[in-house]
């Protein structure tokens, strides 16, 4: 028991000294950090930033302080939570990413995310609320995945949504998470490249389709997730983001 205790503890104090570590290389002159947000506030405009191809997916074409999103487990799951993080992280932002042991740093680079302003806790154990709550207290996006595995209650991730809600950060969970105020996922994949069985995969074509509660219903976007520079991309003549069931007419949606 002794020791469980001691590996909670370690956890915890990896999570905080992140945030240490964070705001000693952090100039407060030029980066954003989330500020607590009192009761009855709103902060939905305060939107950070997206990849350009991801905008017309989400409301006010970024992602809303105060809010929770959730991109479903599957293919191009991990690159589409990279071109969620890109344009935050150049402008300054702070990311943590727990509960992804496998997360490739360099394909986070080649999409485009400043690593200096990534903190990863990969393996959270049962202390996943807790490192959570912990990141969100300091950091502008935390990125939660492994919910399910950790056996997370309900009341599990209303207490992480209402921290977000009050710090000002964005909660995004890797897998389902009921509840949350977008919801984006892969469908429709096509990877390019190979002629007849010779050359490389060079792109992956995907539809990323949001809902949720707070997204409106039917937006879609083609993109290359990655492209062939390994960042997020849009086809050559891709069509207009339309709304579902009137794509004859390509009502455009964002």
């Amino acid at each position: 028991m002794k020791g469980a205790v001691g590996d909670a503890a370690s956890r915890l104090e990896l999570a905080r000294g992140l945030l240490r570590r964070m705001e000693d290389r952090s100039d407060r002159s030029d980066a954003v950090r989330p500020a607590p947000i009192g009761p009855g506030e709103d902060v939905g405009g305060d939107v950070l930033p997206v990849a350009a191809p991801l905008r017309p997916l989400l409301p006010a074409g970024g992602l809303r302080r105060g809010s929770s999103v959730s991109v479903a487990s599957g293919t191009g799951s991990t690159s589409l939570l990279f071109g969620l993080l890109t344009a935050a992280s150049a402008q300054g932002m702070w990311a943590g990413v727990v509960g992804v042991p496998g997360l490739g740093v360099v394909a986070a680079a080649e999409a485009g995310v400043r690593l200096e302003r990534l903190a990863l806790v990969p393996r959270p154990g049962g202390d996943l609320v807790a490192v959570v709550l912990a990141l969100l207290d300091g950091m502008d996006l935390v990125v939660v995945a492994g919910a399910q595995r950790a056996g997370l209650r309900g009341q599990d991730r209303q207490r992480l949504a209402a921290r977000a809600r009050q710090r000002g950060a964005v909660l995004l969970a890797l897998g389902a998470w009921p509840g949350a105020d977008v919801e984006l996922g892969c469908s429709e994949v096509r990877w390019s490249g190979v002629d007849r069985g010779a050359g490389r995969l060079c792109s992956r074509q995907v539809v990323v389709r949001s809902g949720g509660r707070g997204a409106g219903a039917g937006r879609r976007a083609e993109v290359l997730l990655p492209g062939r520079n390994g960042a997020i991309d849009v086809p050559a003549a891709a069509p207009v983001p339309v709304v579902a069931g009137h794509e004859d007419t390509r009502v455009a949606v964002g």
